[in-house]
């Protein structure tokens, strides 16, 4: 718990104060009470439960006086609430390894198979959008609460060499923030490629500098990773980058703007053998670096090594977005509180002693 207004905790040195005049005004009453020549009598007629209900509506009393004081400073508390209006992305590799057939019939269609579920079982409260990448990212479908349009745009998955998982990463987050000036192609020629395009000289300095003219992002304060609660970015591969940007550096950027990434590895621990046209690579998970985008945004990540376990996610994924834990203001619930005690004390002074 903590206070909008710590400076107002002060007021609650009223309390013992409240406590030190009610004992000072027992202890007048003692002196001014009526001397009987056997207090024996009024003693057995009070009997221990009437004395000791005679403290109770002051206690009460004290109680509401506390609950109202720390009202005035407005304390927060993390609840699990409803979710408002949540925009996904869910970017997918869409690379060549994904024909491996270690998940049958391949790893793409397991995959399609598995995200057209996970749209049938998305809250009301969702809406989503849907990257591919792979030796580049494209954006196949932006947030919509269409789910004929989602499952439409997952069939559109087509093949292509290379895995930028950086890429992917950058564009789910302009998608989430358009107008934030998130530019991959400023992005892509400041970083230099692990592939050498063949027979084309680039002067990356200088288009870097003319993109950073043209598309210069917004300066921005970083929050705490994982405090934006209005969207978050679901982001599966089955293999290692190859081109484009550090996924480390993308990470980076969501994890300023607070938003969550749940990464998903999706393939066998053992890899697959991947063979087209006269070439063949073996196709290995990199669950390493997907661990690390996951911790560094404050996601999490998974392993999926079949269609069933990826369905199991995406069930797992869908329940958060039903609920989600957020920082509320309680000062209102603590005055409520208040008014409730104090009402019990005056009903229960005016029933058992009249006044």
């Amino acid at each position: 718990m903590r206070f909008l207004w710590p400076e107002l905790l002060w007021l609650q040195l009223l309390v013992p104060l409240l406590v030190g005049l009610y004992l000072y005004a027992l202890a007048r009453r003692k002196k001014a009470a009526v001397r009987y020549a056997a207090l024996s009598l009024p003693k057995a007629a009070m009997g221990p439960g009437q004395r000791l209900r005679r403290h109770v509506p002051p206690l009460l009393f004290l109680l509401a006086t506390a609950a109202a004081l720390l009202a005035c400073a407005r304390p927060t508390a993390t609840v699990t609430l409803p979710s408002d209006t949540l925009t996904v992305v869910l970017a997918i590799d869409v690379s060549r390894s994904m024909q491996a057939a270690d998940i049958p019939p391949n790893r793409l269609v397991a995959a399609q198979m598995a995200a057209k579920r996970f749209i049938a079982e998305l809250p009301a409260n969702v809406r989503l959008g849907i990257v591919s990448f792979a030796g580049t990212a494209a954006v196949v479908q932006t947030p919509t609460d269409n789910r004929q349009e989602m499952v439409d745009a997952i069939d559109r998955f087509q093949l292509q060499r290379a895995t930028a998982t950086g890429s992917g990463l950058i564009l789910s987050l302009a998608v989430l923030f358009p107008n934030d000036g998130i530019d991959l192609e400023s992005v892509l020629f400041e970083t230099p490629s692990p592939r050498v395009r063949r027979g084309i000289a680039i002067d990356r300095a200088a288009e870097a500098a003319e993109a950073k003219k043209k598309n210069k992002e917004k300066e921005l304060a970083p929050v705490l990773p994982g405090s934006y609660t209005a969207g978050t970015i679901i982001l599966l591969s089955d293999g290692r980058r190859t081109t484009g940007p550090d996924p480390m550096d993308a990470a980076r950027m969501a994890a300023q703007r607070g938003v969550r990434v749940y990464t998903v590895g999706f393939g066998t621990q053992q890899g697959a053998p991947i063979g087209d046209e006269g070439w063949s690579f073996f196709a290995r998970l990199d669950e390493p670096t997907l661990r690390s985008v996951a911790q560094m945004t404050g996601g999490e990540y998974f392993l999926a090594s079949s269609e069933a376990d990826l369905s199991t996610v995406y069930s797992h994924l869908n329940s958060k977005f039903t609920m989600e834990r957020r920082e509320t203001e309680i000062s209102a619930l603590l005055s409520a509180a208040a008014v409730l005690l104090l009402t019990a004390a005056c009903a229960l002074s005016l029933l058992w002693f009249r006044k």
